[in-house]
């Protein structure tokens, strides 16, 4: 007899839109990846490593090569020396980072508090663990954090704080005051704090991101996420990364020599070399900024409503003045009958809060963001 571990978890709500949109033909707005290549000077410097023969097993913790590159990057980024030997472990894309912080440190009975709407891999893997999420809600329509009621949720019992910024699916980003609170509560209950940052590159608007790596007191007993496959347009590749002080990154490694072993050896080498030059990356937030200012102009005579996003590359439009049907029955119909597919938010929260808000990807070529704004319009 088959006992599941994860008895409430079904498909993701991605593959399931995804595959709705694939099924009808629909424009993918939903999966947030960009429907453009990566750069061809990247995909040449990963294809000469794979040609000269580098092809098999990196260490675990990545490449010594590039895990120096990420020790230059993050030291020219926030100024912060982080130990490549140390501090810096290879992950095969951001997930499996999430994945080895959470199980590494998470014993049963354990809570987690995180902050709905959740990116959706949180609680599964807190649940693997034994542990308990403990979800405080975002301020609606801004996505503000209220610390007065982190500090009233936070028990004998937390272990941990996961933290999504800049914010998927809102693109909501925090503030430098909000993670001075954070640090304030996470030292006063010593609390261990995630902080996943793989839209770090994208914050709109003359916004600084602001990273547990520029607070001394959040270094010490945080594990910074980070994805290369969301800054170089290379989501399919997995290439991410987990900075962690030494104790935290011994323990971080225990789990991930068994999950993955290693990442791909060529990207990590490719990575290295073309990390080193910073235009390749700085400018990521204008380029996004002006896709989605574009596909703002493009709907502004729909029924929509709009809060414009403070990072990431998705947008949230409220559909409260077109129909009061929940959001995923909307998202399928929008799908089917409209011909374009977005992601329902209420999915992300543990108490099913509906909104009526979807999320767009507009990580797309400026053909798809035209079509798709010609379908919101015609709504």
């Amino acid at each position: 007899m088959i006992q599941s571990k994860l008895p409430n978890v079904g498909t993701t709500i991605f593959a399931v839109m995804s595959g709705l949109a694939e099924e009808n033909g629909a424009i993918n707005l939903s999966q947030g990846f960009p429907d453009f290549n990566p750069s061809e000077k990247l995909i040449s410097m990963i294809n000469r490593y794979m040609e000269r023969g580098f092809n098999q097993y990196s260490p675990p913790t990545g490449h010594p090569k590039f895990r120096q590159a990420i020790s230059q990057k993050t030291e020219n980024d926030y100024g912060v020396y982080c130990d490549p030997e140390k501090e810096i472990t290879v992950t095969s894309g951001a997930t499996e980072a999430l994945f080895c912080a959470i199980t590494a440190f998470v014993n049963p009975g354990d809570e987690v508090i995180i902050f709905e709407p959740a990116y959706d891999s949180y609680v599964p893997v807190i649940q693997l663990s034994g542990g308990k999420a403990v979800p405080i809600e975002l301020s609606f329509p801004d996505y503000k954090i209220d610390w007065d009621e982190v500090e009233s949720k936070v028990s004998s019992k937390t272990r941990m704080v996961i933290i999504n910024n800049p914010h998927n699916p809102t693109g909501a980003i925090l503030e430098e005051d909000d993670l001075k609170k954070l640090e304030e509560l996470a030292e006063k209950h010593d609390l261990l704090v995630i902080s996943d940052e793989v839209y770090e590159h994208i914050v709109f608007d003359g916004k600084k991101h602001q990273s547990v790596l520029l607070h001394e007191g959040l270094r010490k007993r945080s594990m910074f996420i980070a994805s290369l496959g969301k800054t170089f347009h290379a989501t399919g590749w997995k290439v991410g990364y987990c900075i962690a002080p030494e104790e935290i990154s011994k323990e971080f490694r225990k789990v991930h020599q068994f999950d993955t072993f290693c990442t791909h050896t060529p990207s990590q080498l490719g990575y290295a070399d073309f990390i080193q030059d910073r235009k390749e990356y700085l400018d990521l937030h204008t380029y996004y900024e002006k896709r989605r200012n574009k596909f703002l102009s493009l709907i502004k005579g729909s029924r929509f409503e709009v809060q414009a996003a403070g990072g990431t590359y998705f947008q949230l439009l409220s559909y409260q003045n077109i129909s009061n049907e929940g959001d995923l029955g909307y998202a399928k119909k929008l799908t089917i009958e409209n011909g374009i597919a977005s992601i329902p938010i209420s999915v992300f929260y543990s108490s099913g809060r509906d909104e009526n808000v979807l999320r767009f990807c507009f990580a797309k070529k400026d053909e798809t963001l035209e079509r798709a704004a010609e379908i919101l319009c015609q709504i």
